[in-house]
């Protein structure tokens, strides 16, 4: 009995020395980091004689750094454009006695409703399926909606109360980090010498960037041929028709670049026709030489070029499609064409 439990408290003793050890190890094995000021500008690390330099920090993650950069921002100025609200609403003689909501209501937002048609062209927009729609769903589309109209209504009426007194911001925004993108011989549109040149790196088989073609189309529109346009293929492994359909894009430019523009535009209108067959049908409706394209697919005759961009743009950084370089400026996703033009009419104003 006494061996057992002699034998039981060296155990227990044993177990608290691996625990103290352990944890004096795991202490130990920590990292060294001593958080100063660098010795000169542009170092983010050294150790010893070995630098970091602070532009070797930041390669390859510049959009992600711009992205939270972007967010501190957005969360600051919405608490300003909050808190003047409320200033101007204070200050209107209209507002005595009544609570910031009614004032709203009453006086900024009287006129919105939202009708019956509005919903519907909301639910065709978002192709919410016929299914998943019920009267409850309809009541929060209308609520959404009205939110909405109601931003509008509060970004108009602070247009009038700073139309003569503008409000001077402090708040920097963070610059958009530029690239050195090569258009080489990418297919393109506009002015082949114009001021603004836009690099799309694209996906034919990617929703959001079927919503890019759009919206590429809206400043065509708007700019004409202040604007080049450049196309490169930057096909997800993850879509399993978007390295044929990049390779049918590049046999029709081969033919000529007008054909390259009019398959990209039918593969971006239907992309559930993006296999072999389809892509043999659209490019003989367009007016291809089918002979010669069904030769160029089925040898995968740019495989090259296709490599070529996809190299260049991870070299870039690009982790999703659409991304877009305006003069090397950086703009990720399928934005409204208000983010562009900020951007192409800073350029332009050089």
């Amino acid at each position: 009995m006494k061996k057992n439990k002699l034998s039981a408290t060296l155990t227990g003793l044993f177990a608290v020395m691996i625990v103290f050890f352990a944890c004096q190890k795991e202490a130990d094995s920590k990292p060294n980091f001593i958080f100063k000021a660098a010795p000169s500008t542009g170092i983010a690390a050294s150790i010893g004689t070995d630098q970091i330099l602070e532009k070797d920090l930041v390669a390859g993650i510049e959009s992600d750094l711009y992205d939270a950069e972007m967010k501190v921002y957005d969360i600051k100025f919405g608490k300003l454009q909050a808190m003047l609200f409320e200033k101007f609403m204070n200050q209107d003689p209209n507002k005595k006695g009544l609570t910031n909501d009614e004032f709203l209501n009453k006086f900024i937002a009287k006129n919105i409703k939202v009708t019956d048609p509005e919903i519907e062209k909301f639910i065709k927009d978002r192709q919410i399926p016929k299914d998943q729609l019920n009267p409850e769903i309809r009541e929060r589309i209308k609520q959404f909606l009205e939110v909405e109209a109601k931003k509008i209504a509060v970004d108009k009426w602070i247009a009038e109360k700073t139309k003569k007194s503008p409000v001077e911001v402090y708040i920097s925004k963070p610059q958009r980090p530029v690239f050195d993108v090569n258009v080489k011989d990418a297919p393109f549109k506009g002015g082949a010498s114009a001021k603004v040149t836009i690099v799309e790196y694209s996906d034919f088989q990617c929703p959001f960037c079927s919503k890019a073609a759009t919206i590429i189309a809206e400043i065509e529109k708007k700019y004409g041929n202040k604007v080049k346009v450049a196309f490169k293929n930057y096909p997800l492994p993850f879509h399993s028709q978007a390295r044929i359909a990049a390779e049918a894009a590049l046999c029709a430019n081969e033919q000529n670049s007008k054909f390259f523009w009019k398959m990209h535009d039918a593969m971006f209108a239907d992309q559930a026709k993006l296999d072999k067959d389809n892509l043999l049908s659209s490019a003989k409706k367009i007016g291809i030489k089918e002979a010669d394209f069904k030769s160029c697919l089925e040898a995968t005759k740019h495989k090259a070029v296709i490599d070529a961009d996809m190299a260049e743009g991870q070299k870039l950084g690009i982790k999703s499609t659409p991304t877009f370089f305006v003069n090397g400026k950086l703009i990720s996703g399928a934005q409204p064409i208000e983010v562009f033009s900020e951007v192409i009419d800073e350029e332009l104003a050089k």
